[in-house]
C-alpha cells in the first residue's frame, strides 16, 4: 500500500518496517541510558539526551496518522510533523545534546557548561522550529494569521547560527587542549564539519527557502535539494562518521588513524558535497526559481523546462562532485575496515 503520496513516500509496509527499526534503536539506546540515569551525580545532561532519543523514536509515528484516502489538508499537516518537526527540530536537538555529552565525557568541558549549552541550543531550535512549522501549511486551509506566526518564528530559526558558528570554532580549539587529543583528531574534525554544515546547509540554505513568500515559489525545486543535501549528509552524515570513528578509537586505543586515508576521505567528502551543490544543484535551482516566479511552478517543474540542453549539462556536471564524494566515502570505509580487522602487532 501507499501513504497517499505514492511518488514521494515509502509504501505503507516499508514505513511500518522503518518505524519498527527506529523503535528497536530506541530500545538499544534506552538500554544503555537507563542504568546511567540510576547512577549518582548530575543527571541533567543524560536526561536531555534521553528525552531527545525518545522523541526521535516516537515522533516518526506521526507519519502513520494519514493514509491513501485521507484528505490532502490533513495529510499535509501530519507530513510536516515528520519533515519539519522530526527532522529539522528533534534531530537538531539530538545532535546538539549528543555532542555536548561526548565533549563532557571526554573532560573537555564541564558537565554544567555542557548541559547549559545543550539546553540553550535545543531551546532555540524548538522555539523557532515548532511554531515555524506553520510556514509549510499552504495547502491545509491555514489562515493568514497562522501563516504570519509561522513566518515570524521561521526567522528565529536563523538565531542558532550564531551559536553554531561559535560551536564550530570551539570544537576546532579543542584539538590543542591536551596531547592525547591528537588521537581523536579526525572524530573531532567530523564534529567541526557538523557545525559548519549545520550553519550553511540547515541555516543559510534552509532560511533561503523557508519564509512563506519564498517557499511559495521554491518548495519542491532543486533549491530544496540544495538544503536537503547540505543539511542531511553535512550534519547527520558527519555526525554519524564522527561517532563511528570515536567508537573505533575506544575499541582500538593502540592504533593510529592513517593520516593519508583520513585526509583523503574527510576532505573529499566535503569537496564532493560543495561541488554537487555549487556546480549543479544550486544553479539548476536558481534557474527554476526564475521560471517559477515569471511563469509558474508548474513550468519550473515541467519536462519542457528541465530537459533544456543547458540544464541537462548542469545535471551532468554534478558527476564530478559525485566522483569526488565517492572517493571520500571509499577512503573512510577502508579506514574503518582496517581498524575493525586490526590485530595487535599490525599497523593500521
Amino acid at each position: 500500500g501507499h501513504q497517499g503520496y505514492e511518488y514521494l513516500d515509502l509504501g505503507r509496509f516499508w514505513q511500518i518496517a522503518l518505524f519498527i527499526g527506529i523503535l528497536f534503536w530506541l530500545l538499544l539506546m534506552l538500554r544503555a541510558m537507563i542504568p546511567a540515569m540510576r547512577g549518582g551525580g548530575d543527571k541533567n545532561l543524560i536526561g536531555l539526551l534521553c528525552l531527545s532519543v525518545v522523541a526521535i523514536g516516537l515522533f516518526y509515528g506521526s507519519g502513520l496518522f494519514y493514509g491513501e484516502r485521507t484528505h490532502i489538508t490533513i495529510m499535509e499537516y501530519w507530513r510536516w510533523w515528520v519533515v519539519h518537526l522530526w527532522v529539522e527540530g528533534i534531530f537538531e536537538v539530538f545532535a546538539t545534546t549528543a555532542l555536548a555529552f561526548v565533549f563532557s565525557s571526554m573532560g573537555l568541558v564541564s558537565r554544567r557548561m555542557a548541559t547549559v549549552a545543550a539546553l540553550a541550543s535545543a531551546s532555540l531550535f524548538m522555539v523557532g522550529g515548532v511554531p515555524g512549522t506553520f510556514h509549510h501549511l499552504y495547502f491545509s486551509g491555514t489562515t493568514t494569521p497562522v501563516m504570519a506566526v509561522g513566518a515570524a518564528f521561521s526567522a528565529l530559526e536563523v538565531v542558532p547560527l550564531i551559536v553554531l558558528g561559535y560551536e564550530a570554532w570551539e570544537h576546532w580549539s579543542y584539538r590543542t587542549r591536551a596531547p592525547w587529543m591528537q588521537r581523536v583528531k579526525w572524530p573531532l574534525m567530523c564534529f567541526v564539519a557538523v557545525a559548519f554544515w549545520n550553519m550553511l546547509g540547515a541555516g543559510v540554505f534552509g532560511f533561503m527557502i523557508n519564509t512563506p513568500v519564498a517557499l511559495f515559489y521554491l518548495q519542491g525545486l532543486n533549491t530544496t535539494a540544495v538544503h536537503a543535501h547540505a543539511a542531511l549528509f553535512g550534519v547527520y552524515g558527519f555526525l554519524s562518521l564522527g561517532f563511528v570513528l570515536l567508537i573505533l578509537r575506544y575499541l582500538r586505543p593502540e592504533t593510529l588513524f592513517n593520516e593519508k586515508l583520513m585526509k583523503t576521505g574527510f576532505w573529499s567528502l566535503n569537496a564532493g558535497l560543495v561541488l554537487m551543490i555549487f556546480t549543479s544543484l544550486l544553479p539548476v535551482g536558481l534557474f527554476q526559481f526564475q521560471a517559477s516566479t515569471s511563469v509558474g511552478m508548474w513550468y519550473a517543474r515541467s519536462d519542457t523546462f528541465l530537459q533544456q540542453p543547458f540544464l541537462e549539462t548542469l545535471r551532468w556536471i554534478r558527476t564530478f562532485g559525485d566522483v569526488v564524494f565517492i572517493v571520500g566515502a571509499l577512503a573512510i570505509a577502508w579506514q574503518v575496515v582496517i581498524l575493525g580487522l586490526w590485530r595487535k602487532g599490525a599497523r593500521a
